[in-house]
């Protein structure tokens, strides 16, 4: 589970009575899909056929920039997840960072869910005995991309769910 039982208000656009302006919800969204297409590699390498969770990072960014409507992108996201559904380790993880990102266009709190599952991607693909610094490198690289403007609010995001987001957050 990725998603706390109560929702933040930060990570619900004003619209619908939360706080996020849509500005940081694109924010999130690229970070998100930035999160994905970085691990994205692991998933090709073992399924090279499949375009679902590239389709899915796509569809992402096309949200950002306003081509497709919130119901496309949520859509792509379940059939990212559908590519993980049958394969493990790497490739598993890295489909499902694909849909959490591609599912930020309808829950911005997903956003998390794209980051993590792209640091247990890493960690599973790192030679044995390695996962753990793998995944810390993964952490630091994905803060380095964030913008200034959502920096705050995700990194306070991942302190309050690191412990449901498997403590991969520990990266400093």
């Amino acid at each position: 589970m990725i998603l706390p039982k109560d929702r933040d208000p930060r990570f619900i656009t004003v619209r619908r009575g939360g706080t996020l302006q849509d500005s940081d919800h694109r924010l999130l969204a690229e970070w998100a899909a930035d999160c994905a297409e970085h691990v994205l590699p692991l998933f090709e390498v073992a399924q090279p056929a499949d375009v679902r969770p590239r389709q899915a990072i796509e569809l992402t960014r096309a949200w950002v920039r306003g081509e497709i409507t919130m119901s496309q992108a949520r859509t792509a996201a379940g059939h990212a997840q559908a590519a993980a559904r049958d394969l493990s380790a790497a490739a598993r993880h890295a489909a499902y960072a694909a849909g959490q990102a591609a599912a930020v266009a309808h829950v911005a709190a997903h956003e998390l869910g794209a980051a993590a599952y792209a640091i247990k991607a890493v960690r599973s693909a790192a030679p044995d005995g390695e996962g753990e610094r793998a995944g810390r490198q993964e952490c630091q690289w994905q803060r380095e991309q964030l913008p200034d403007a959502i920096r705050d609010l995700v990194l306070d995001d991942q302190r309050l769910r690191n412990g449901i987001c498997w403590s991969v957050f520990d990266c400093e």
